[in-house]
């Protein structure tokens, strides 16, 4: 069974708040879980206190048992000091320009460099 530290939506419409569980990687986003360890609310400004609650000890539990975080959830764990900070790649390879896209900003660069 492979687990996973991740958000569980609640809330109204509109009105997110999100519930930091562990589950198992294989049932549904808001279904079952083992254990809730946190809570985020994204409607709080970003340097309000309560935006983002962890239960470090029984996070630091569950690491240590091999659950793996989503990304979202590795974050808010290295900004808290309970795992290494990730690194992500600012412009994903999925949007970045295409090949003709490319070729013609190059075509452009070397005609003003002309």
């Amino acid at each position: 069974m492979s687990l996973k530290i991740r958000l569980a939506r609640a809330g109204a419409k509109k009105r997110p708040y999100y519930h930091i569980v562990v589950a198992d990687s294989r049932s549904p986003r808001d279904g079952r879980f083992i254990e809730r360890v946190g809570s985020y609310n994204p409607m709080l400004p970003s340097d309000h206190a309560d935006r983002v609650r962890l239960v470090a000890e029984r996070i630091t539990h569950w690491l240590s048992n091999g659950a793996l975080p989503t990304d979202r959830v590795a974050r808010f764990l290295g900004n808290a000091g309970l795992a290494p900070k990730p690194t992500w790649n600012e412009q994903p390879k999925k949007s970045a320009p295409k090949k003709r896209a490319q070729e013609r900003a190059a075509a452009a660069a070397e005609a003003a460099a002309a």
